[in-house]
């Protein structure tokens, strides 16, 4: 064999053998890299290749198929170093505090909380175009509230509003196939099913849910009004408080619930899965009445009478400071 023949068995050899992966110790500059919603693993490896993130997406993937963790990897916008090994990639974009510019909608935010929460970030261009968007769930206003799903969101710079707001009616229309909410229950569209997601969201603590959501039902049948506050403050802009004025329930609004029968013309806020799934599901119940006494000790009853008691231990606890 000649000395040349030797040589390119040699490189061959070492090609054959060459690490399918970078080693620790020594990264690269940081980047910033995209993973788009619903991104699947495959594309991931593919593009951490590309940006010299991971040496071989092929390796990526198998790293990715044997951990478990990696199905928590989050859309958004990661800080991740150049140059590193497979599993300290996969650690990286786990890493919640590598995530850029971070939104959170959380569950009980109305839409104009979201909008703020936009408007606050300098790195995002502001173009609502609230005009052009479609919400899942119809209404006669085209209302967004409710439909714009509670996550944590991650945007590139230079990502519109407008885009962002799409992003997050996509995540509720991806969210809620689970529920069957398109569907709705009994005789209530999916849309008043929504309606009443956000008000036990706002109203109940999740163990009650399904409870809270019983009472509303059990009023709506009886043509009783849902007396809620949380409409009225929604109305008023008058959210987180405590208490409402007996002013306050007479103030002239289609969404003050004491005034008018009936659910009210839009959501009042954007609920989370589980208030979604428990107005899908309501606890069977005879009760027309709930109210929390004190922090987590919510109570139902279907007697007037129990209630009454019950608001004036409410007011007792309001007043030593229970609710601080």
């Amino acid at each position: 064999m000649t000395t040349t023949v030797i040589i390119l068995v040699l490189i061959l050899i070492q090609l054959l053998h060459r690490p399918a992966d970078f080693g620790p110790g020594s990264p690269g500059p940081t980047i910033l890299f995209t993973v788009e919603n619903g991104e699947a693993g495959t594309s991931i490896a593919l593009n951490l290749q590309k940006d010299l993130v991971v040496k071989s997406s092929s390796s990526m993937i198998a790293v990715m198929n044997s951990s478990k963790a990696s199905l928590g990897i989050a859309p958004g916008v990661h800080k991740i170093s150049t140059h590193i090994p497979n599993q300290e990639a996969i650690s990286q974009l786990l890493d919640q505090k590598r995530i850029a510019n971070v939104i959170a909608v959380i569950p009980g935010d109305t839409s104009s909380d979201v909008l703020k929460k936009l408007h606050q970030d300098k790195s995002l261009v502001q173009q609502d175009l609230l005009s052009d968007l479609q919400p899942v769930l119809k209404s006669a206003n085209n209302s967004l509230e409710g439909q714009l799903f509670p996550s944590q969101y991650s945007f590139a710079p230079g990502t519109t509003t407008h885009t962002a707001l799409v992003t997050m009616i996509k995540q509720f229309q991806s969210s809620i196939k689970s529920t069957n909410l398109l569907v709705g229950y009994n005789i209530f569209s999916g849309y008043d099913v929504l309606k009443i997601a956000s008000l036990i969201q706002i109203e109940a603590d999740p163990i009650d849910y399904r409870k809270a959501a019983r009472v509303i039902y059990n009023r709506l049948k009886i043509g009783m009004p849902l007396q809620l506050n949380s409409t009225v403050q929604y109305a008023a802009h008058l959210r987180g408080q405590i208490s409402l004025s007996r002013n306050a329930t007479k103030i002239d609004s289609p969404f003050n619930t004491y005034l008018h029968t009936g659910l009210p013309p839009t959501p009042i806020s954007n609920p989370g899965l589980m208030a979604i799934k428990g107005a899908m599901n309501p606890e069977p119940g005879d009760w027309l009445y709930f109210i929390t006494v004190r922090p987590h000790d919510t109570r139902f009853t279907k007697s007037f009478t129990e209630f009454e008691v019950w608001v004036e231990l409410y007011n007792n606890n309001l007043a030593n400071g229970a609710f601080k």
